[in-house]
């Protein structure tokens, strides 16, 4: 597939939820805001609450990090985790998750990119594993909800799976040497990950576990604003069931799949009205996204000196990663010469 049409697919992935999104509001009544002042007080409440989510996130990734043995500043993990965020909340394809990596990168010594990729990829594991706690234990009940699959689709998708498979084997055929480099430069990414099996890893967990619990509460101060009464229950199976919805190709922000979901799984713990639902969702958006973007854009501008300092990052980054692969490939060549001499 060319690049031009892999643009026009990864364009219409992100604007068909989007028109969706935007035909349903169009069909409901004008939103609303919190209308008097211990409602904007219960909004105030929910950004003070993702507030101290953010910096457990901070915290978490900083542990991480020392398990890792990356010698990263305190100061510098606290200031790229908003950094992180206002680059997935712009940049598609979780951009801020390279963000972090490359601008993390360039201000520590003795370590590698891949290393550092790797503590962000088992943030993900442990968001991934205690969010699955959540649904199965909390939110069961909105996946039974769920439109149920048709045998036709239920066929259709083994079909994929069997063709994804078989090309699987075929590339491991063909590209044998290829992707054996490929898995020994993921190995660095994998040691951190590895490292979740340990106590340590248990407590990370737990961590995890709080982290989301505490911004299911931002879930429900939210709703308190606007008269929508969310237990702590149904905020956790909101959190849970949205950021799953948000692993599914979208564009930046995830705008369309987030708002679906919260839409939802909303309707599907309340019988609030359509119009305060909407409400809901923009409210709920402006104290997820806003604030967090605008403080992560000045941070990466005050501290880190804006995209060009990342784009430099990026480029010692693939000239790094450049370097490695012609070494390795050197390497092999030699092998290869030494075994042919032996064979002869």
């Amino acid at each position: 597939m060319t690049p031009a049409r892999k643009r026009i697919l990864l364009g219409a992935l992100w604007l068909v939820p989007i028109v969706g999104i935007v035909w349903w509001a169009t069909k409901q009544e004008a939103p609303t805001f919190p209308d008097s002042t211990g409602g904007w007080l219960a909004l105030a409440g929910g950004l003070g609450l993702y507030t101290v989510a953010t910096l457990m996130r901070a915290e978490r990734w900083e542990r991480i990090l020392r398990r890792a043995d990356v010698r990263a500043k305190r100061a510098d993990v606290y200031a790229l985790t908003p950094i992180g965020y206002m680059g997935n909340n712009v940049l598609p394809a979780r951009g801020g998750e390279l963000l972090r990596t490359f601008l993390l990168g360039a201000r520590v010594e003795g370590t590698t990119k891949r290393t550092i990729l790797g503590t962000i990829l088992a943030e993900r594991v442990l968001d991934a594993v205690a969010l699955g706690i959540i649904l199965v234990v909390l939110a069961s009940d909105l996946l039974g909800d769920l439109p149920k699959p048709s045998g036709t689709l239920l066929l259709a998708g083994a079909g994929v799976v069997v063709l994804l498979l078989v090309g699987a084997a075929v590339a491991l055929l063909k590209f044998r040497e290829r992707l054996m480099f490929v898995l020994e430069s993921l190995l660095p990414m994998l040691a951190p990950v590895k490292q979740l099996l340990s106590g340590t890893g248990a407590v990370l967990l737990v961590v995890s576990l709080l982290i989301w619990v505490v911004e299911a509460s931002v879930y429900k101060m939210v709703g308190h604003a606007l008269h929508i009464e969310l237990s702590i229950r149904d905020g956790l199976a909101v959190v849970a069931f949205t950021n799953a919805a948000s692993l599914i190709p979208a564009a930046p922000g995830y705008i369309g799949t987030y708002d679906a979901a919260v839409i939802f799984a909303v309707n599907a713990v309340t019988n609030a009205p359509r119009s305060a639902v909407l409400s809901y969702l923009i409210l709920l958006r402006f104290v997820l996204f806003v604030p967090i973007t605008v403080v992560g854009f000045v941070l990466l501008v005050v501290r880190y000196g804006g995209l060009s300092r990342v784009r430099a990052a990026r480029d010692a980054a693939r000239d790094e990663e450049r370097t490695e692969h012609e070494a390795a490939a050197a390497a092999r060549a030699e092998t290869h010469v030494d075994a042919a001499a032996q064979t002869a």
